[in-house]
């Protein structure tokens, strides 16, 4: 998996730098149609292979673009009211060619025009009223073979990049350069991808399965990555009012609304086999809307789409995507359904149009398409959306000469050959570790890896300078378990601090693992999961009150995480603690004649957490993965009990703690993120073992926290919470001429908070002043700003609630990094 990441990034590090090879056994051609007379450009003038059937229509900028694996030799040009031309092809080569259209001139009798109804207008009401009897996720089930080429390129190869010295030893690689016929930049592929696997669905119950036969993945044999190169993620579907591209997605030309967002011109009909079918085209109505522009054609009976190109919208809000087109046919099946029989998509990633990016491309056909038989109980039995066939990596260059369904050209047969020698260079490897070290945060050296980089040195008002070194094995050290180990000192408490654990895994899918820790570190309490760490340089630097709220821990805990089924995962955690006090943070008992001090305080607990998100699909790494959503809400429950006279625990509690966290998407009105939360602790504790509501204390936005909070301000013994957060995707800043160019974007939120807390807890232990109890809600509210520079959000916040505490802001800025498209 990683080795996929050091071949990516290693051209991704040139994505801020600043010929037409001959191709095998492609045509592809490019370029624009004007008029003679005005040098206007002619929007939707029909371009076709001469003897084909094959052809596009011009844009509204009178471009087009076409590729053909046929021998065609001549490309023939026509529109009404001007003369036919054609021009011969340079056969199997990217080239462009322009045409000057000359009008024809003739004389006609005075005619009446009278005001009617768009054409195009009542076809699309029929496409709509149509929608559901061809949208397939409307039907009972059905299943497909499925054959998909995804291939990864560099575009942007100049002569500039060629002459980089990283490729000194890699010049081989630019006998491969070839041009784009979309774009007409030329690029390099670099990762070429093919997969035969077969696809079920049934619609009660809601489920889809997609069983991986066979897949090749140039320079790699990781049946994990197969699993990413199949149907279920790259999944688009026009009869969808949205079509989720990225997200919050795009609004798609046959949407029920579309009217509201594109105009449509009616500009031909013909036969498309045996079926009389219309030809549409569409534009948006406004810039920088998720729109498209392009055509389709659909049938005068059914009112199916048989074919349709579709091309993201120019100066559309959205990042990194420079381009985007896709391209479906569809075929009848059981003579009135149609189903989807071809599947081109062609992505251009890049920060700006003349830096170094990627093109994405991929290509996919259906095949044994089944409407009529249900999916077996087997198959829906599965615990995985997506099994990969212990022997889906094992298929040899006969099985799939076969199999595959197009011919691959000799350049795309090459991609296998060519990864593979640049894994044989030797600087290949010394480029691996340090792409790997800014991507993973640690430097690997044989079988150990040592960082995070970011922890080496930070410093606090407790530990003054701190210095921490540690590291973990290497998957040269083993794929089943892994070993991790820190030591850190502070020249300021002349305290050494250290910490040892691993991780053994049973079972990587689905995910069976067993995990022990041991700290002996600081630790700043009531601080969210998603916060920088103490030891994080970058929370020293963004701090924005001292902090000498941090407590010295031993801290000991062991987990087994089984994950039963897809979206299902529970884990049962020992977690052992001894709390220091310290003279910042005390543990006192005031009597009426003495005040008693309380070393530290000890406790033994078991907690089963248990975490439900449907559909859930993950990137798996060597012992860690990466959440890649899910469209349902994500369900968390906590149940913990503490165990008293277990390793000198001193207390009995109970707690318990539900989470429902879910994305609501609202189409080209952005989406909004939403969490309640509410827990309730039985039992007597000291003020440490309380709900510690989440503060935060830095600069850095902290979705998971109460921003304008201190730490250690607010505790409860039973709570509820909300937090609401709404992004607006640039609605309402596209709309202003000098804003748009920004292609900022408007994020409002809202968090708030109320519990009660027993006087009872006091009898244990004082509370430290500036804790305060929340019978009285807590609230704030923030609007911002995101998608600065592309990574940067600014958030302007106001404390709402609770204005008379010391030391608290009632107003400040807020700043977060994040990719977004």
């Amino acid at each position: 998996m990683r080795q996929f990441y050091i071949i990516f990034l290693l051209l991704l590090s040139f994505f801020l730098s600043p010929g037409n090879n001959s191709l095998a056994q492609i045509t592809k051609v490019r370029g624009s149609v004007f008029d003679s007379e005005t040098n206007e450009p002619v929007p939707f003038a029909n371009i076709t292979f001469k003897n084909s059937s094959i052809g596009t229509i011009t844009n509204m900028d009178g471009e087009y673009f076409l590729e053909t694996r046929e021998n065609y030799d001549s490309l023939v040009v026509s529109f009404v009211g001007y003369k036919p031309q054609t021009k011969r092809l340079n056969k199997y080569n990217y080239q462009e060619l322009n045409f000057k259209l000359e009008p024809n001139v003739y004389a006609l009798e005075e005619i009446v025009v009278l005001p009617t109804e768009n054409p195009a207008h009542p076809i699309l009401r029929n496409i709509i009223a149509n929608k559901k009897k061809h949208n397939p996720t409307k039907f009972d089930y059905f299943s497909y073979q499925l054959y998909n080429k995804i291939e990864l390129d560099v575009n942007n190869v100049d002569e500039e990049f060629k002459q980089n010295r990283l490729f000194r030893d890699f010049q081989f690689i630019f006998d491969y350069v070839d041009t784009s016929t979309v774009t007409g930049k030329p690029y390099l592929p670099i990762f070429i991808t093919e997969t035969i696997s077969d696809y079920y669905y049934t619609k009660n119950p809601d489920k889809e399965r997609e069983v991986i036969t066979a897949s090749k993945i140039s320079g790699f044999e990781n049946a994990s990555l197969s699993q990413f190169t199949g149907k279920m993620y790259q999944d688009i579907n026009i009869y969808e009012n949205y079509v989720s591209v990225f997200e919050p997605g795009f609004v798609s030309p046959i949407a029920d609304f579309g009217l509201l967002f594109y105009k449509y011109y009616l500009i031909d009909s013909a036969y498309i086999g045996n079926k009389w079918c219309y030809q549409i085209s569409f534009v948006p109505k406004r810039t920088q809307e998720r729109t498209f522009r392009g055509d389709f054609w659909v049938n005068d009976t059914s009112f199916a789409i048989v074919k349709i190109q579709m091309r993201m919208a120019k100066e559309v809000n959205i990042n990194y995507i420079n381009d985007f087109v896709a391209e479906y046919e569809y075929t009848p099946v059981d003579d009135s359904l149609w189903f989807l029989k071809n599947e081109k998509m062609f992505f251009d990633f890049n920060i700006s149009d003349k830096s170094t990016g990627f093109f994405g491309r991929k290509t996919t056909a259906y095949s044994n398409i089944n409407l009529r038989t249900p999916p077996p109980a087997d198959i829906l039995d599965l615990k995985e959306d997506v099994i990969v066939d212990e022997d889906a990596i094992k298929t040899d260059m006969e099985f799939w000469d076969k199999n595959r369904p197009m011919e691959l050209t000799p350049k795309e047969k090459n991609i296998y050959s060519m990864v593979d020698s640049i894994q044989q260079v030797p600087v290949y490897t010394t480029i691996e570790k340090i792409v790997s070290m800014l991507v993973m945060y640690h430097y690997e050296i044989g079988l150990f890896q040592i960082g995070p980089y970011y922890k080496l040195y930070s410093f606090n008002e407790i530990e003054g300078n701190r210095f921490r070194f540690g590291g973990e094995t290497s998957r040269n050290f083993s794929t089943d378990i892994q070993i991790n180990a820190h030591v850190a000192y502070g020249d300021l408490d002349n305290r050494f601090k250290y910490g040892l654990g691993y991780i053994y895994l049973f079972d990587k899918n689905p995910r069976v693992s067993l995990e022990m820790q041991y700290k002996h570190d600081i630790q700043q309490l009531g601080q969210s999961p998603n916060a920088l760490t103490e030891d994080n340089f970058f929370t020293s630097i963004l701090r924005r009150n001292p902090n000498y709220k941090l407590t010295m821990v031993d801290d000991f805990s062991t987990t087994f995480e089984k994950e039963w089924f897809q979206g299902l995962i529970t884990k049962f955690t020992y977690n052992y603690r001894n709390i220091e006090s310290t003279q910042y943070i005390p543990f006192q008992k005031a009597t009426s004649t003495d005040t008693l001090n309380f070393n530290s305080i000890t406790t033994s607990e078991v907690t089963l957490n248990a975490r439900y998100a449907k559909n859930e699909k993950f990137v798996r790494g060597s012992f860690n993965r990466l959440s890649l959503g899910t469209h349902s809400p994500v369900f968390t429950l906590n149940l913990t009990a503490g165990l008293k006279d277990i390793f000198s625990s001193e207390y009995e509690y109970y707690t318990i703690n539900l989470s429902i966290e879910d994305k609501v998407p609202m189409g080209l009105f952005g989406y909004t993120r939403f969490i309640v939360d509410g827990g309730k602790l039985f039992g007597e504790v000291p003020y440490p073992l309380l709900k510690l509501h989440e503060g935060n204390e830095t600069y850095a936005l902290d979705k998971y926290a109460f921003n304008m909070m201190n730490y250690y301000e607010f505790a409860s013994d039973e709570y509820v919470g909300l937090f609401v957060e709404h992004h607006f995707q640039g609605l309402f800043l596209n709309k202003i001429p000098l804003m748009r160019k920004l292609k900022w974007r408007e994020v409002v939120s809202a968090k708030g908070v109320i519990g009660n807390l027993s006087d009872k807890h006091q009898s244990i232990m004082d509370f430290p002043d500036g804790l305060y109890e929340l019978n009285d809600p807590y609230a704030e509210a923030s609007i911002g700003i995101e998608n600065i520079l592309k990574l940067i959000r600014i958030d302007a916040m106001w404390r709402l609630t609770h204005l008379q505490h010391d030391n608290i802001q009632k107003f400040g800025l807020r700043v977060g990094v994040q990719v977004v498209f």
